[in-house]
C-alpha cells in the first residue's frame, strides 16, 4: 500500500512543474548543457583536427597506392607489349635463320653434287685415256703378233727362212694387203 501511495503522489503534478514531476533538476540540466558545449568545443579544437589529419593522411596514402597500382598496371601492360614485340621479332629472326640454313644447305648440296660430277667426269676421262692407251698397246701387240704369224706362214710356204730384209718386205706387203 505504501508503494501505491508513492506512485500516486509522484503522478500528481506539484505546483504545475512538469520538469520536477519528471525528476529533472534545472540546475543540473544547465550545468550538463554547459559541460556538453565545452566538451564539443574541446573535441572540435583538439581532437577533431588530429582525427581529420589522420583521415586525410590515410586518404592520401590510399590515393597514392591507387595511383601506384594504376602506374604498375600501365607498366605491366607496356612490358607485356614489349615482350610480345620481342617474341614476334625473335620468331621472325628464327624463321630467317631457318630459311638461311636451308638455303646454305641447298647450296652446299649443289656444290657437293657439282664437285662429285666434276670428279666423276675426270675419272671417266682418265678411264677413256687409259682405255685409249690400252687399245694402242693392244694394237701394237696384235701388230707384232701378226708380223710373227706372217713370218711363220711365209717360212712354211717358202720352206726356208728368208733374210730379215726380205722377210720384213714380204710382211709389210702382206699387212698392207690385209688392211
Amino acid at each position: 500500500m505504501n508503494l501505491l501511495t508513492q506512485f500516486a503522489q509522484a503522478a500528481e503534478p506539484a505546483s504545475g512543474d512538469v520538469f520536477a514531476a519528471l525528476g529533472i533538476d534545472w540546475m543540473m540540466l544547465i550545468f550538463q548543457t554547459i559541460a556538453f558545449v565545452i566538451l564539443v568545443w574541446l573535441l572540435g579544437k583538439f581532437v577533431y583536427p588530429i582525427l581529420m589529419k589522420t583521415v586525410d593522411a590515410r586518404q592520401a596514402e590510399i590515393e597514392a597506392g591507387s595511383k601506384a597500382a594504376a602506374e604498375a598496371e600501365k607498366q605491366a601492360t607496356e612490358a607485356k607489349q614489349a615482350v610480345d614485340k620481342l617474341m614476334q621479332q625473335a620468331r621472325r629472326d628464327a624463321t630467317d635463320i631457318v630459311t638461311t640454313a636451308k638455303e646454305e644447305a641447298s647450296a652446299a648440296i649443289e656444290a657437293a653434287e657439282a664437285k662429285s660430277k666434276t670428279r666423276a667426269e675426270r675419272i671417266v676421262a682418265d678411264a677413256h685415256v687409259q682405255i685409249e692407251k690400252d687399245i694402242v698397246a693392244a694394237k701394237k701387240a696384235l701388230h707384232n703378233e701378226t708380223l710373227e704369224l706372217v713370218a711363220l706362214a711365209t717360212e712354211k710356204v717358202v720352206g726356208k727362212t728368208v733374210t730379215a730384209k726380205v722377210d720384213d718386205a714380204v710382211i709389210a706387203a702382206a699387212v698392207k694387203g690385209a688392211k
